[in-house]
């Protein structure tokens, strides 16, 4: 009893730090990349039972509530991998969600799954610069949603990244691409001085910053907008804390325009309360920790679902399958270094091509970090989940300078022990070797890569001008998971070197 008032007490601080809401507010909660996060992640945040508590707690308090998903709900877990989506589409309308958008992520098992999926989804699904008309989600998506507050009117507009360079062509075959920057402030200016809308909102999946530095970005519109009165961002990852310094940005007019992202996986919910009068917004994040886990018990059907759906994730899971000398992040140079270096060996076996020069990996494909101790089949396939496949090229150095000028501009990628590059602080390509010799613009080069990449995923279009000498028939995934078994059996633990093999000068 003394545990239960204990928790009440705790539940009621945390709730008490959230401000009730007035009639002429409109409360909007935001997630973004929550990337098929249905449990708790690793650290113990997030899980989605606890999410829908925060969302009925929220919901409780004010009657004028929306709730935005800002796309990629899915990728990045078993659940995922074993049920290709059913789990996290099927409860979204569980959820409430009001509106929707789509992330590159939702491209993922292609159009014609998607379509299956989102037919059966109530949500309002948006999409301002995605042309659907020639393809299998014709007719289910609109360019925008009007919530009505009283005499006052919200419109929510969806701008979606580019598919080029980000999204199999064979999975977005016909949707057509329509410029986000083109589209945007043109679109809230519509919404305003057209259909007489007093704010309009922009739920973006392009990301407060670049990946691509050719790409637009979230901050980039709202600096050439004038009537765009926020933005719901997500695509990059971003943890924008209110209060900040990032959670504004200024306009073209002066005004500073309030934005918010969450991060990834689902373990923070954003607030955003909207004063219909003024115009004022307050910007407020919520964890989603064990606060949440007495509420979230009550979902008793939802939980029942998801625990048989969690039986087949458990049973792969739980099963050990090789050991860790440490933790690495999924971002650190060594886990990256780790990848490539193990690609190399992978595919020369593979392959039966010896004389391959280097091994170029993409570290956006590497979902989640690597434990110290006892690594799971489980995790090895949330770490590499894509259906992608080891390909082998013959590049003339003129394409691989190429390359490492775009991973370059990006920071650098994941790449193996024999290739080594510097840049300076505009992201240039200063220096590039393999095996400590320069590389040749005139010479032939075999590397070794994923064909993700080869099919210029992640923008690498150079790749896509070079001769295929090997294509594997198998997820790549399943090759690494082959590779740390045999690890354990000759007694090796999982390591990579901390050195940048691509870095600043």
């Amino acid at each position: 009893m003394a545990k239960f008032r204990n928790f009440m007490l705790l539940l009621l601080c945390a709730l008490m730090a959230i401000p009730m809401m007035r009639a002429d507010h409109l409360t909007i909660i935001a997630v973004n990349d929550t990337h098929s996060q249905i449990d708790p992640a690793s650290d113990g945040k997030g899980g989605i039972a606890r999410r829908r508590a925060i969302y009925d707690y929220l919901r409780a308090q004010n009657p004028n509530t929306v709730l935005i998903h800002a796309g990629d709900a899915v990728q990045g877990t078993l659940y995922f991998s074993l049920y290709r989506g059913e789990v996290e589409y099927s409860l979204m309308d569980t959820l409430g969600y009001d509106a929707i958008i789509l992330g590159n992520h939702e491209f993922d098992n292609g159009m014609e799954e998607l379509a299956a999926h989102y037919r059966d989804v109530d949500a309002v699904k948006i999409s301002t610069n995605y042309d659907f008309s020639a393809t299998s989600l014709d007719g289910l998506f609109q360019p925008f949603w009007i919530k009505a507050v009283g005499e006052k009117r919200v419109a929510f507009f969806g701008i979606n990244v580019n598919p080029s360079g980000l999204i199999a062509d064979t999975n977005c075959e016909n949707l057509r691409y329509i410029n986000a920057p083109d589209v945007a402030d043109a679109t809230a200016r519509y919404l305003k001085e057209v259909l007489g809308i007093d704010y309009a909102i922009m739920v973006s999946h392009i990301g407060y910053s670049s990946y691509e530095p050719s790409e637009p970005n979230d901050t980039l519109i709202i600096g050439h907008s004038h009537y765009i009165d926020m933005v719901i961002s997500s695509h990059s990852h971003t943890t924008i804390k209110p209060g900040g310094g990032m959670d504004r940005v200024s306009n073209a007019d002066g005004k500073m325009i309030p934005i918010g992202q969450n991060g990834k996986s689902g373990k923070l919910v954003a607030t955003y309360d909207l004063d219909l009068e003024t115009g004022d917004i307050v910007y407020d994040q919520i964890d989603v920790d064990a606060t949440w886990d007495e509420a979230a018990s009550r979902y008793t059907a939802m939980n029942e679902w998801i625990d048989r759906h969690r039986h087949g994730v458990d049973s792969i899971m739980n099963n050990p399958v090789a050991t860790s000398a440490r933790f690495m992040k999924n971002s650190s140079d060594a886990l990256q270094n780790w990848v490539s270096d193990a690609a190399m060996e992978i595919i020369k076996d593979l392959s039966g091509i010896k004389n391959i020069d280097c091994a170029i990996m993409n570290k956006g494909g590497i979902r989640t970090d690597m434990p110290e101790g006892v690594v799971t089949e489980g995790l090895i396939g949330s770490m590499f989940p894509f259906d992608n496949r080891f390909v082998v090229l013959e590049m003339p150095g003129t394409e691989l300078i190429e390359s490492l000028k775009l991973m370059c501009g990006r920071g650098g990628d994941a790449v193996s022990n024999e290739l080594r590059a510097t840049y300076n602080d505009k992201g240039e390509l200063i220096s590039a070797t393999i095996k400590g010799k320069k590389i040749n613009p005139k010479k032939t080069y075999i590397v070794a890569t994923i064909d993700y990449l080869a099919n210029g995923g992640d923008y690498m279009t150079p790749m896509t001008r070079c001769k295929r000498l090997f294509v594997d028939t198998q997820k790549y995934g399943n090759h690494i998971l082959n590779y740390v078994k045999n690890l354990q059996a000759n007694g090796k633990k999982i390591n990579g070197p901390d050195e940048v093999r691509i870095k600043k000068k």
